[in-house]
This record gives structure tokens, sequence and C-alpha cells, in this order.
């Protein structure tokens, strides 16, 4: 059903104009300090589809409007009057996909939505075979982001002899990487028939995903003073030497306690700079859950431990089937998902029962 013109907060849309004008006129001023400047510009460039979404349907609402005054006229001729009811049927059409889009646009933002993630699998319950699927599911991410054009750089693994890993960082860049993979925090459960099982039985396993949002400097500022920088040499699996000089990276946080080590790359400054950006992004997003208690009791409950009752969503490969718990839903196509070509029916879902929750939340019609 069309939502009439009225009902959507006007005085809300005449707000962000106004601001959307004076952030124009700031900016063609130069807009303060090189920070300021970048900070208003960002806000100005994430205010341009909803700008636009408010003046289509501002536009369509006034031409339907517009059209059902001629029809109703009793001064209209009947040519009139048939060429108006003509044209609204079209534009009557277009309406519920302009009010649902600004609606939606309308929705609280959040502020990470738009960036780079850094995403980070590591195995939990169940020894080699978590360590595979841990392994398996860090390939389903990057062939994911290939898939939508996104680049895809390793950041670290720690892996196993027989090709699992224990953990692996990436960093995902593209347009709107978060918004995309942020439903995919939390624990991911296997069933199947490890490599290494010479009876037969399926066994269940885990390993957990989190993304977190890649922050800038201007996001989290980090003092030289607050860091201890450790480095030695570099070692692989089974503690063999990776290379003769002292490249490997341990960077410690100080104020938070936070550790991140970092020895994949050769030089000890490319290490330092790969830690640094895993740093930065878990303290950013460390201040994200910290100004929202209740994501951060979400984000805990999905992520959790890694046990084998916690999960967000399972992966039977007996029954070829893909389960997200969260909504229900269940693909019956699991290689395709974990090749990542399917993936986005997922997340297509979860975006949608968000957006549904949320406008629920603030009263909007779904």
């Amino acid at each position: 059903m069309a939502v009439e013109r009225g009902t959507l907060p006007e005085a809300k849309l005449d707000l962000v104009l106004d601001r959307h004008r004076a952030l124009s006129q700031t900016l063609s001023e130069g807009g303060g300090s090189s920070e300021s400047y970048v900070r208003l510009s960002r806000e100005y460039a994430q205010l341009g589809p909803l700008v636009e979404a408010i003046n289509d349907w501002r536009k369509l609402t006034q031409e339907i409007a517009d059209l059902e005054a001629m029809s109703a006229d009793p001064a209209t001729d009947s040519e009139m009057r048939r060429m108006a009811e003509d044209e609204l049927k079209p534009l009557r059409d277009r309406l519920p996909a302009a009010e649902r889009r600004l609606m939606l646009l309308l929705l609280p933002k959040d502020e990470a939505d738009e960036k780079n993630a850094i995403i980070e699998v590591r195995a939990g319950t169940g020894g080699e075979e978590a360590a595979l699927f841990a392994a398996r599911l860090f390939r389903m991410y990057q062939r994911y982001a290939e898939l939508r054009d996104w680049k895809f750089e390793l950041i670290s693994m720690s892996e196993t002899d027989l090709g699992g890993c224990r953990e692996a960082i990436g960093s995902i860049t593209g347009r709107g990487v978060f918004a995309r993979l942020k439903f995919e925090s939390g624990v991911h459960r296997v069933q199947r028939v490890p490599v290494t099982e010479t009876s037969g039985r399926v066994h269940t396993s885990t390993a957990t995903v989190a993304v977190l949002p890649e922050a800038e400097e201007i996001d989290v500022k980090i003092e030289d003073k607050d860091l201890r920088i450790d480095v030695y040499r570099s070692s692989g699996p089974g503690g063999q030497s990776v290379n003769t000089t002292d490249s490997a990276v341990r960077i410690t946080h100080l104020p938070t306690g936070l550790v991140v080590i970092q020895q994949d790359e050769k030089s000890q400054h490319k290490n330092r700079a790969k830690a640094l950006k895993v740093l930065r992004a878990r303290l950013y997003e460390a201040q994200r859950l910290a100004r929202d208690n209740e994501r951060a009791a979400v984000r805990k409950d999905q992520v959790g431990t890694g046990d084998r009752s916690e999960r967000v969503r399972t992966y039977n490969f007996p029954q070829g089937r893909v389960s997200d718990h969260r909504i229900n839903l269940t693909l019956h196509k699991i290689d395709r998902v974990l090749e990542g070509d399917a993936l986005d029916e997922i997340i297509e879902a979860l975006v949608s029962s968000d957006q549904a929750t949320r406008l629920a939340a603030a009263g909007l019609p779904i």
C-alpha cells in the first residue's frame, strides 16, 4: 500500500535538505581544517542518496496529486480526464519502490557500513577438522570478494600440517564491504565426515568469524607512547624458521592490552604496517561496541566461545545444505555457497530481515 504524503516525517526531510545545502556551502568555502574537511565531505556524500530519494519522492507525490486533482475536477473535459488517468497508473506503480527506498535511507545508518573490512577466521571446537573448515571458510570469503570485484589481501595465516588454519586474517576493500559482510560474524558449524575419520562417522566442528570495519587514522588515533613494539625472528609450522632476519612484529596496545602479531612479510616495515591496520580495526570496533551496549551484547551472543552449541550457521555436508539459524533459511547448495557464488542469497536475506526489523522499530511501514 502506498504511503500518503504527510505520513512520512516531512519536517525531518526538510532538516536533511537544509543540512545538505549547508554542507555544500561550507565545503565550497574550504571547510576549515583538513580533518574537518574530510569529515564534512564524508557526511555530504552520505546524505547525497537520501537527498535524491527525498526529491524523487516529493516530485512523484506532487505529480500524482496534480493528476488526481485534474481527474476529479468537474471542469476537466473527458479527453483530459482520460489522459490524466492514463498517466496516473505508471506513477502510482512507481510510488511503493520510491517510498521504500526513502524509508530505508531514513533509518539510522551504521557509520561503518561503507567501510572496508578486516575478516578474521579462527578454528573453534574440533581439532584438525575445525582448522580445515576454517581454511575452507576463509577461501569462501576470498572467492566472494573476487566475485564482487573487491580487493582481497591476506594479512596473516597460521596453517596446520594438513592444510587447515588455526587463524587467518584478511583485508577486503571495495564499495559497501562491511555493510554486506557484518552479518557473517559468529560461530559457523560444520557437520561432515573428516578426512581423518576411518569409521565414516559424521563429526561436528566449528569456526568463528569476526568481521571488523577497517578504521582510518581519522577514526582512531594511536599514540606512539601507547604502543610496545617487539621484533623477533619469524617461524613457521612446527617452529621452523621462515627467514633469518628479525622481521616479525608484535604490537601491544598498552591502554587496552590488545596484542597483534604479524610475521608473514619478510619486511619488518610491512609487518608493522599490517599489524597496525589490524590493531586500528580492533580498537575502532571496541569503541563502537562501547558506545552501544546493546549491540555489544548481541555480538557477544553471536561470536561466543566457539563451542558446538553456539552457532549462527550450519554447513551440513551429508545433506548438502546450509542453514542460517537467525532467519530460519536453508539452501540445499552447500558447494555453491562455499564457492562464494550462492553466499549472496544468504546475505541478501539477512540484510532484508535486518531492514524489516529496523523499519518496524522505527514505526515505519515494512
